[in-house]
């Protein structure tokens, strides 16, 4: 669920006028939205008002309905799809919460992987067909991920996502192993 804390999260402004500036461009109605989300109208007035709780399932649902995506409700406006960086999940304590780092769009399947380099090493892609993406999120050390169109260096606790159709390389050039989480989406 979407919790409401004492000043709103900046989510909720953006699912309300995501929400709104959505419905608007599919030409419904908040009654034939609902209707069609399986949620009631209330929720909708509340979201657009930027006012109430939602389950990020409701979410789904509302995006379904719309023809649209989880990350087009949530994701400020001017977000880079690589970059959203949004808390989608708020619980009771203050250190539980969920953010959602960014998407890449995908066709066929999404990989799940962990990976370890020791100090000095380094490993060597080919180029993935068109319309391959990785995300990759490093949780011990630095990475760097050469590419062709130019490295990026990934520090612990940080992430980078981009296009794999092109040659890259991750170089571990720390004196400690670097651990990272890699999805490749195909």
């Amino acid at each position: 669920m979407l919790h409401m804390q004492e000043s709103r999260p900046d989510v909720l402004v953006h699912v309300g006028e995501n929400l709104r500036r959505l419905r608007r461009s599919a030409g419904q109605s908040q009654a034939a939205l609902a209707a069609a989300a399986g949620v009631s109208r209330r929720t909708i007035i509340n979201l657009e008002a930027g006012e109430s709780n939602i389950s990020l399932s409701g979410l789904d649902k509302l995006a379904d309905a719309l023809g649209a995506t989880f990350v087009d409700l949530v994701a400020p406006p001017t977000a880079p799809s690589n970059r959203i960086d949004a808390t989608t999940w708020r619980g009771g304590h203050p250190e539980s919460r969920a953010v959602l780092l960014g998407s890449a769009p995908a066709r066929n399947e999404a990989q799940l992987w962990t990976w370890s380099l020791a100090p000095g090493d380094r490993y060597d892609g080919e180029p993935d067909p068109d319309g391959w993406h990785e995300m990759v999120y490093v949780t011990r050390g630095h990475l760097l991920i050469e590419r062709d169109e130019g490295p990026v260096h990934v520090a612990e606790g940080d992430y980078a996502i981009y296009s794999s159709a092109q040659h890259y390389a991750y170089v571990n050039s720390a004196e400690i192993t670097t651990t990272f989480v890699r999805n490749v989406i195909s």
